[in-house]
């Protein structure tokens, strides 16, 4: 039988990088890095951060994790 709430739910990762960066100078808006992922409710309460690429940064940085 399942139960009521799922144990693993579905986060969105987003780069902190291009977040803190996203207002350019010169207005060029590239994009923002997400990663879709899953993580166990019981486990991890806290929010999930992960270091994984950004295309747009082009280098490893810090993905936290979003609201939906």
């Amino acid at each position: 039988m399942a139960k009521g709430k799922d144990i693993r739910v579905t986060v969105i990762l987003e780069c902190t990088g291009c977040v803190r960066n996203e207002v350019n100078v010169n207005k060029e808006s590239r994009g923002i890095s997400r990663y879709i992922t899953q993580k166990n409710r019981h486990n991890t309460p806290s929010r999930l951060e992960l270091r994984k690429f950004c295309p747009y940064c082009y280098k490893h940085m810090i993905h936290g994790e979003i609201k939906k």
